[in-house]
């Protein structure tokens, strides 16, 4: 996607690009929390999330998969964790419990087990991606499931160029420059949590649709706003290129495939 860097990612997801004071953060995730939480919601209650659960919630950013699991799964409680808890701790609720603490880091322990471990486009922007899903796995309890999902772009390195297409490659490209997002690896999902010794290991892949005015249209043009600088750094798009894409996404004009979200789960096998 674009050309390759070899001093990718020195920054991280929340400081360099996307921090979460700067005004309308909150708004541009709940864009992706409308277009991706019915989908989530559906696969976590089919794999049983319900009365009795426990669950943990990895970069839980506002906190919508957190509440509804609680408020319509009817879960136990939710650890919601986040290394800025700032949109979680603006709407308490009963049960959702919040920890501010970064997941990758050694000491990382929420001191309890799960039945359900679930993370949301959080591994995509971590190098450190195949040592997160073992030690998530290990915070499952036995027969517990684990439900990590991460963007998945199907056409923008194969379908004909248009300033959406270079757009979108810039933005993988920059971000993987600035931040080290890297989602090559995410179509092997299945096989990573197999490596991590989960059982029943499945994957499915939602696609939403580009439409004038919805929310996942909405969400890249947030993105690429807030991504403008580094995108422009990688020579690939100028700003007129990355307005022309937004006025492509806003017109009924728009026939382009965006980028959707891969779901691969596991469970941890239960003691012979």
């Amino acid at each position: 996607m674009g050309r390759m860097s070899t001093g990718a990612g020195r920054g991280r997801y929340g400081e360099a690009v996307f921090r979460p004071e700067q005004p309308g953060e909150d708004d541009r995730i709940d864009l992706g929390a409308l277009t991706y939480d019915d989908m989530t919601l559906d696969r976590l209650r089919a794999l049983g999330a319900g009365p009795g659960w426990n669950c943990l919630d990895v970069g839980a950013g506002t906190g919508t998969v957190a509440r509804r699991l609680i408020e319509e799964a009817g879960v136990t409680s939710v650890l919601a964790v986040d290394r800025d808890v700032r949109f979680l701790a603006a709407r308490p609720l009963p049960g959702l419990d919040l920890l501010e603490a970064d997941a990758v880091a050694p000491d990382f322990d929420p001191g309890s087990r799960f039945q359900l471990v679930h993370a949301r486009f959080v591994l995509m922007h971590l190098p450190s991606w195949r040592r997160v899903i073992a030690r998530l796995g290990g915070l499952l309890a036995d027969g517990g499931v684990l439900v990590l999902s991460d963007a998945i772009d199907l056409t923008s390195r194969s379908a004909p160029p248009s300033p959406y297409t270079r757009v979108m490659q810039a933005m993988w490209q920059g971000l993987r420059d600035t931040i080290g997002t890297d989602i090559s690896w995410v179509p092997q999902y299945p096989q990573h949590l197999r490596d991590a010794g989960l059982v029943s290991v499945a994957a499915e892949i939602r696609v939403p649709p580009l439409t004038p005015g919805s929310p996942i249209s909405r969400f890249w043009v947030g993105t690429w706003d807030r991504a403008r600088e580094s995108m422009v750094a990688t020579g690939l798009v100028d700003d007129t290129t990355i307005e022309e894409a937004v006025r492509y996404l806003e017109s009924p004009d728009c026939a382009a495939l965006s980028p959707g979200m891969i779901t691969t789960w596991g469970r941890r096998p239960l003691p012979a």
